[in-house]
């Protein structure tokens, strides 16, 4: 009896042990939040980090699953702050990811050598040079260089090397491709919330406060929605882009499920546009089906695509049905020659091309209003509002910088482009690199009028997007055996449906 008793008191002992690490990791996790990297909340995260180690040595794609993730959702207003720079999520993660990739001898010279790895090489080459611009005679700022090339270079080259390794197999590409809808899907809900259901404290606050000139207009009567993104303008180009892959998935693909997954979302994400307000994403999204129309190599697809959207442009451009709704109506606009906002941006370029013509390579990488003194002859441009990642990039690296990036982006293009057509004989494969083709070129559309060629989560889903084309044809053979696999059980329930209804007409 004396053991048993002994015993207990050991389990009673043992379980207020248990519940008080429990409250110590809750409490480290509560200041690891509010409180930053203080040595007590570190100290208590060790397990975690220990475990995390594990995992990633055990299975790197959970890093990669991770990271997309993060990626997607780092700019919502109700993503955990830490005190860490949004990027570092994303580039610490590809980091590791390439590190796990050399220690494990997975990388593989014909996943990368192809005429993306080139393009690439070619515009981050040129930006490393661009360190030693020193337009605005302020000396070699390196760091400032090196925070914009990472933002402007680097990550392009760290998302193509991360998705040529790591998506390597039918499997691997179609869950990263549900990942994806999965996360599409959510922002969709989250606009919906925010515009039927209201705003919480966090979204009001970034809505009245920094986003009020841009996101609250027609006299305060129309708001535009920004979902689980950084601005409305960021979020209605995404959507546009990720429904025209999503349709264009969905129009091709062989397995019903996937067709339905794959509709859903892009006809959701359609929808997800309107609120937005962003007038841009309706001209990213005819461009993408336009490209479409050539890629697809299909007489039946291209036709009635090409009626469906002609009406779609009629109807925007010379009618004024669906007025009644704030958001069509602010669509509607981007088609008015005269619009004031279109013309204040064409003015801002005329300023910008005046002031560059003596800088062909532009200020330099990373010179911004805080890096630029004030009595500086570059202070307005390095202040003046871009409004298009394009013009972005011009003013950072001038006509050179600028006719380099259009030449590679075109490069990139056409490679995959050229895959699509000729080296896929799939037709549910050559739907999907088809839909991340055009939702690239989507992408540079609303790149040409709003800052969102490498914003969250743009950059990672778009460019590593169109690597994922150019690894297709290496794992065809595979794919074709996995779809094979999964319309044979498609069929099977099918027969098996159709057996059990002519049972019971017996």
């Amino acid at each position: 009896m004396k053991i048993n008793a002994y015993n207990s008191g050991l389990t009673n002992i043992g379980g207020g042990r248990a519940l008080l690490l429990f409250l110590l990791f809750g409490l480290a996790l509560y200041m690891f939040k509010n409180a930053g990297f203080p040595m007590f909340a570190v100290v208590c995260m060790i397990p975690v980090l220990v475990i995390a180690t594990i995992i990633t040595l055990k299975s790197p794609l959970f890093v990669f699953w991770t990271m997309t993730c993060i990626n997607y959702l780092v700019q919502w207003k109700n993503f955990p702050s830490t005190g860490l720079p949004m990027s570092m999520y994303n580039e610490g993660m590809e980091l590791l990811l390439l590190a796990l990739a050399i220690i494990n001898v997975n990388i593989k010279g014909q996943r990368l050598l192809n005429l993306m790895l080139l393009a690439l090489t070619i515009w981050c080459s040129f930006c490393t040079l661009e360190v030693l611009n020193d337009s605005c005679n302020l000396g070699i700022q390196f760091g400032a260089w090196y925070t914009g090339a990472r933002m402007m270079a680097f990550q392009l080259m760290y998302c193509f090397l991360v998705f040529s390794l790591y998506v390597t197999n039918p499997k691997v590409l179609t869950r990263y491709l549900f990942l994806w809808a999965g996360l599409a899907l959510f922002s969709v809900f989250w606009v919906y919330k925010q515009e039927y259901i209201g705003l919480n404290p966090a979204e009001n606050a970034f809505l009245y406060g920094r986003g009020f000139s841009t996101h609250v207009i027609n006299g305060g009567t129309t708001i535009r929605y920004f979902s689980t993104f950084s601005d409305a303008a960021n979020f209605g180009v995404n959507m546009a882009c990720t429904a025209v892959a999503f349709i264009i998935f969905g129009l091709t693909s062989k397995v019903k499920k996937y067709k339905y997954i794959f509709l859903i979302t892009g006809f959701a994400c359609a929808w997800a546009m309107f609120p937005s307000g962003t007038r841009t994403a309706t001209f990213c999204f005819f461009a993408g089906f336009g490209v479409y129309i050539f890629l697809s190599k299909s007489i039946k697809i291209a036709v009635p695509v090409s009626i469906i959207f002609f009406l779609l442009y009629v109807m925007l451009a010379f009618t004024t049905i669906g007025n009644g709704n704030a958001s069509i109506r602010r669509m509607r606009s981007g088609f008015n020659k005269d619009d004031a906002s279109m013309g204040a941006r064409a003015d801002n370029q005329k300023v910008m091309k005046k002031h560059l013509a003596d800088a062909p390579w532009g200020i330099g990488i990373g010179m911004g209003m805080d890096n630029v003194p004030a009595n500086n002859k570059w202070r307005r441009m390095a202040t003046i509002p871009p409004d298009s990642e394009y013009v972005f990039i011009w003013i950072r690296t001038g006509k050179i910088g600028i006719t380099i990036f259009l030449i590679t982006t075109f490069i990139m293009f056409c490679g995959a482009s050229w895959i699509v057509l000729f080296k896929i004989k799939s037709n549910s494969l050559r739907g999907i690199g088809a839909g991340l083709c055009c939702a690239f070129v989507s992408l540079q559309l609303g790149g040409y009028a709003n800052q969102v060629l490498m914003q969250f989560p743009n950059c990672l889903l778009f460019y590593g997007g169109l690597t994922l084309v150019y690894g297709l044809p290496l794992y065809e053979k595979e794919w074709i055996e996995h779809e094979s696999k999964l319309i044979a059980i498609q069929e099977e329930k099918k027969r098996l449906k159709e057996e059990k209804k002519r049972a019971k007409r017996v």
